[in-house]
C-alpha cells in the first residue's frame, strides 16, 4: 500500500469497499481508459461493471436498495476511480447530485418513484444549471417554467450537462414566478424540475431535445450536452420537493455535495500523475543516472507529494464535516479550490518530468494533461470558489469593534 493519501479512521467495511473499488480501477478502467479516452467512446463496460458494485446506490438508503454509505465513502471511492479514469468519476458524480436531491428535498412519492432504480443503475441522473450565456451566476438563468392547469411548460437552452445523452432523469433549474413578487430576490424565483426522459440524441420526448455531443479539450467518453426545451410538458407533481420557488437552495445543497466530488477527483488525478512521474523519474536516465537522482527531479517529486497529500486530507475534512450534519460550503469551497490547482500543478510537474514523451499520446501523462483543467471550472470556478470562502470568513471573523 503506497504511502500517499491513507484516511485514518476507516472501518472495516469502509475499507473493504475501497479495496475493491480499487482492485476494479486496476483490472477494468486503467488497462483500456488511454484507449476509450481517445476515441471518445462511452465506457458502457465500465458503468455496468460499477452498476454491479452498488456504486451507483452508494449513498441512497438501504430502504430504497441503496448501500446507504456517507458521504466521505463516496468521495473516497470517487478519488479511487478517477486515479483510473476520471470521466467515468463523473458519470457517477451527476447521477449522485440527482440522487441526494431526491434523498434530502424530494417528496415521499418521487423518492419511492426514482431512488430504487437510480440504486440498480437503471434510471441514470443528470443536472442542470448553467445555459449557454451564464454559468456560476445561477441568478441570471432564464429558462422558465409557466404554469397551465396541472403542468408546467418549460422552454429555455440548458448547457454543460453531464450525462446529458446517457440519463434518462435530469434535475434542470428554470425561472418560475408563480406565487413570487416581482421584488423579490431573483434566486427565490427558481425552481428545480425532474424531467424524465429518453436516452440518447435528438428529441429524446415532445418538446425536449439533446442535440448532440459538445468535442470537449478532454474529459471525454462522458457525453457533454446541450439541453433545448420548447414547449416541454411537465407535471406538477414532478417539482423538485413539491413546491415552487425552492431550487436554488436545493441545488446549491446538490452543487456543495458535487464540490466534494470535485475535490475528490483532483486528488485521484493529481495521485496517478504523481505515480507517473516517480515511475518515469526512476526509469529515465541522464548523464549516467536516473533522472530521479538529480536534486532538481527530487525536489519536484516532493512538492509533488506534499500537494497529493494536503489535498487528499482537507477533501476528507470537507466530508467529514458534511456527513456531520454542519454546514460545510467554506470547507467544500476550500477543498475544490485546492484540489483542482494542486492537480493542474501535480499533473504539469508530471508532464515536465516525462519531457518530449509527455507530448506523446502514447503516454498516459498526456491525457491527463488535458483532464484536468475541467476540475479549474467544473462545480464553480476558482474564483467563485474564493468568494465564497471570503464571504464565510467575513462571517466567521466579524469585526468586533
Amino acid at each position: 500500500m503506497a504511502r500517499l493519501a491513507q484516511t485514518h479512521g476507516l472501518t472495516d467495511v469502509q475499507r473493504e469497499i475501497l479495496a475493491t473499488v480499487r482492485d476494479f480501477t486496476e483490472r477494468e478502467i486503467l488497462p483500456v481508459a488511454t484507449e476509450l479516452e481517445h476515441r471518445d467512446e462511452y465506457p458502457e463496460r465500465i458503468v455496468e461493471g460499477l452498476a454491479e458494485l452498488g456504486l451507483f446506490g452508494l449513498m441512497i438508503p438501504e430502504e430504497y436498495g441503496g448501500l446507504g454509505k456517507s458521504l466521505l465513502t463516496y468521495a473516497l471511492c470517487v478519488e479511487e476511480i478517477a486515479r483510473g479514469w476520471m470521466s467515468v468519476s463523473g458519470i457517477i458524480n451527476t447521477h449522485f447530485i440527482v440522487a441526494y436531491l431526491l434523498k434530502q428535498h424530494g417528496t415521499r412519492e418521487q423518492r419511492d418513484t426514482f431512488l430504487p432504480r437510480m440504486a440498480l443503475g437503471e434510471v441514470r441522473g443528470a443536472f442542470s444549471m448553467s445555459e449557454p450565456a451564464l454559468g456560476s451566476d445561477v441568478s441570471a438563468i432564464t429558462s422558465k417554467a409557466v404554469r397551465d392547469g396541472d403542468d408546467y411548460i418549460l422552454d429555455g437552452q440548458k448547457m454543460w450537462l453531464t450525462n446529458g445523452g446517457t440519463s434518462s432523469l435530469v434535475a434542470v433549474l428554470v425561472r418560475s414566478d408563480e406565487g413570487h413578487t416581482g421584488d423579490a430576490a431573483p434566486h427565490r424565483s427558481m425552481t428545480a424540475f425532474l424531467v424524465e426522459k429518453e436516452p440518447g440524441f435528438g428529441e429524446v420526448r415532445p418538446g425536449l431535445t439533446i442535440p448532440g455531443k459538445i468535442d470537449k479539450m478532454g474529459y471525454k467518453g462522458v457525453d457533454t450536452t446541450e439541453m433545448i426545451m420548447d414547449g416541454l410538458r411537465i407535471p406538477a407533481d414532478r417539482v423538485l420537493g413539491g413546491t415552487t420557488g425552492q431550487g436554488f437552495y436545493q441545488m446549491m445543497d446538490g452543487v456543495e455535495v458535487g464540490r466534494v466530488n470535485v475535490a475528490a477527483r483532483g486528488c485521484g488525478v493529481a495521485r496517478r500523475a504523481f505515480e507517473l512521474g516517480i515511475s518515469y523519474a526512476q526509469q529515465r536516465h541522464t548523464f549516467g543516472r536516473a533522472i530521479a537522482h538529480h536534486q532538481a527531479i527530487q525536489f519536484k517529486l516532493a512538492e509533488m507529494a506534499t500537494k497529493v497529500e494536503a489535498a487528499h486530507a482537507m477533501m476528507v475534512n470537507a466530508a467529514r464535516k458534511k456527513d456531520s450534519g454542519e454546514r460545510n460550503d467554506l470547507e467544500a469551497g476550500m477543498a475544490k479550490y485546492l484540489a483542482a490547482e494542486y492537480c493542474k500543478e501535480v499533473v504539469e510537474d508530471a508532464f515536465r518530468i516525462h519531457g518530449g514523451y509527455g507530448f506523446s499520446k502514447e503516454y498516459e501523462i498526456e491525457r491527463l494533461y488535458r483532464e484536468a483543467p475541467m476540475l479549474l471550472i467544473g462545480e464553480g470556478t476558482a474564483e467563485i470558489q474564493k468568494m465564497i470562502i471570503g464571504r464565510r470568513l467575513l462571517e466567521e471573523y466579524r469585526f468586533q469593534g
